[in-house]
């Protein structure tokens, strides 16, 4: 008799962030600026983003790498 070897199925949603478990080092937050603007950037841990004001722009962290190109960013609302 063999079983099934797939997991067995679960009602709970899936992690909206995945990335939202991997922490940021503190130094390379301070190192960073926007490719654009050559601006500060200010982490938003909630989204998992660092966002570039100047830029209107927010770079998504991946794993714990930011990506830091502008066609990755999100355009932030006015």
């Amino acid at each position: 008799m063999t079983q099934d070897a797939s997991p067995p199925e679960s009602d709970a949603p899936a992690e909206p962030f995945p990335a939202l478990t991997a922490e940021i080092d503190p130094r390379l937050l301070e190192i960073l600026v926007c490719p654009v603007t050559h601006g500060r950037l200010d982490y938003d841990r909630e989204k998992a983003e660092l966002v570039s004001q100047g830029a209107r722009l927010a770079y998504p962290i991946r794993d714990g790498v930011p990506i830091m190109l502008p066609e990755e960013a999100r355009t932030l609302e006015a």
